[in-house]
């Protein structure tokens, strides 16, 4: 199997979730203090979140809920409703023939 090739690079993401997640907080009305102070996070973390200085999936997780943006977070990690066994038993062909059992020889 072959990796396709990244479209941006780690610290590239890294950037574009910050900047996401300063115009999610812009949006909301809060500034820094207050969104870490909602989210029981430093100041710091806020600001490293949004530069892309990166960041603990705890932080991450602390501000998405304190932005109210469960969904965001849903989007990363969906429900899986389908068993890959019970797609790959589905997509087996019934039996065409029956065998006998073999004779013990002896």
């Amino acid at each position: 199997m072959r990796i396709r090739e990244a479209q941006f690079s780690t610290e590239e993401w890294e950037v574009r979730l910050g900047n996401q997640f300063r115009a999610m907080r812009i949006a909301a009305g809060f500034d820094q203090a207050s969104l870490a102070e909602l989210a029981d996070v430093s100041i710091g973390a806020i600001r490293n979140l949004e530069r892309g200085n990166g960041s603990t999936l705890k932080t991450l997780v602390r501000v998405v809920r304190a932005l109210g943006r469960e969904d965001w977070l849903e989007s990363l990690s969906p429900v899986v409703t389908v068993s890959p066994l019970d797609l790959v038993r589905s997509g087996r062909r019934s039996r065409t023939r029956v065998y006998r059992p073999r004779s013990a020889r002896g």
